[in-house]
This record gives C-alpha cells, sequence and structure tokens, in this order.
C-alpha cells in the first residue's frame, strides 16, 4: 500500500480502535456478560472493519484506477467515484 503519511496514520489509527473494539468483547465474553451487550460489542466491530475496508477499496480505486491527469468529467473517473459511492453504502 502505497498511502502518504497522513493517510497511513489514519489508517492506523483505525486499526488501534478496532484492536480496542475486540478486547472489549474479549472482556465481556470472559465476564459472562449478557448477550446483547455482547453482540452490541461485536456489530461496533463489524462496522468498523468494514469502514477500514471501505477506505482501502476506495483510496485504491483513486490511487490505482484512476488517472490523477484525467479530467474531471473523464467517463473512467466518473465511474470509479460511483463504484466509490456504491462502496461506500455498501460497506458503511
Amino acid at each position: 500500500m502505497g498511502h502518504v503519511p497522513p493517510d497511513k496514520q489514519k489508517l492506523l489509527n483505525r486499526i488501534k480502535r478496532m484492536r480496542g473494539q475486540l478486547a472489549a468483547v474479549e472482556r465481556a465474553v470472559e465476564a459472562d456478560a449478557d448477550c446483547s451487550r455482547v453482540l452490541q460489542q461485536a456489530t461496533a466491530c463489524r462496522g468498523a472493519l468494514n469502514g477500514f475496508i471501505a477506505e482501502v477499496i476506495e483510496d485504491h480505486i483513486r490511487d490505482s484506477m484512476v488517472d490523477p491527469a484525467a479530467a474531471p468529467h473523464d467517463p473512467r473517473r466518473l465511474a470509479a467515484e460511483e463504484l466509490v459511492a456504491i462502496l461506500h453504502t455498501y460497506l458503511t
């Protein structure tokens, strides 16, 4: 992955938050917490992972599949942005 430092740090921060969320699920299971509490925390983890995946895919589409010199109304650029919007809606 060839992310510039601010983007890379943003992704690493997301991963750290996911790690903390997953640790909270583990603690809840170890503590025999209510199923609803465990499920709520687990779905938060899934949402965080889906957001991470969406961001990486979006970055890949924009950085690797679209010519940065292409005009704003270039059909490929428009198709890529449409795909990014679909992925964002589906994954987040």
